[in-house]
């Protein structure tokens, strides 16, 4: 079904307005209020720095794993392993690294990504799945990392399960949707 062109014209030039609108409205809200946004900007900053400056250890670390779980092989073995499985779902082997590489690092995935977009095309079915599973998933481990690594989160109870799933449903569903659109 094909959007009529009065309305593609409304949706363009609300896609344009609607985050600086936004914007303003919360300036707007917060001089109403009394709330000096500058100065609670700089705040913030600098509160995001302190931040930062705690999670870089965490930040590394991750970054490391990955790079030694893609240099040794093992992406290769687990995406062998784990072709029957994807075959049974409907999911091209082709995006099964960028599957197992999204719950671990969003750059990563988009660097596995790109390869699929230049070697298939992002028109393709591979680069529709691809690109739906970076859109329907999160980096888990990394939220997991990082996030409670910069609170000193120790035990992270049922967050790991809870996001790896939530991860799996997204990736199957992505594979199943693009199928049925393609």
């Amino acid at each position: 079904m094909e959007i009529p062109h009065t309305l593609k014209i409304i949706l363009d030039w609300l896609a344009v307005i609607i985050i600086p609108f936004i914007l303003f409205l919360f300036l707007i809200l917060a001089q109403l209020k009394g709330v000096k946004v500058y100065e609670k900007f700089v705040e913030g900053a600098k509160e995001g720095f302190q931040v930062g400056l705690r999670i870089i250890p965490y930040l590394v670390a991750m970054l490391v794993a990955i790079a030694m779980f893609r240099a040794s092989g093992a992406m290769d073995i687990l995406t062998w392993l784990l072709r029957p499985v994807t075959e049974l779902i409907g999911m091209p082997p082709e995006v099964l690294p960028m599957a197992l590489m999204r719950p671990l690092s969003g750059s990563g995935s988009i660097g596995v990504m790109t390869d699929l977009m230049k070697t298939y095309g992002p028109d393709s079915l591979i680069g529709f799945i691809a690109s739906t599973m970076y859109g329907s998933s999160e980096t888990t481990f990394y939220v997991i990392a990082v996030y409670f690594g910069a609170i000193n989160v120790q035990r992270t109870r049922y967050a790991l399960p809870a996001g790896l799933t939530a991860d799996a449903i997204g990736l199957i569903m992505a594979t199943f949707i693009c199928r049925a659109f393609f």
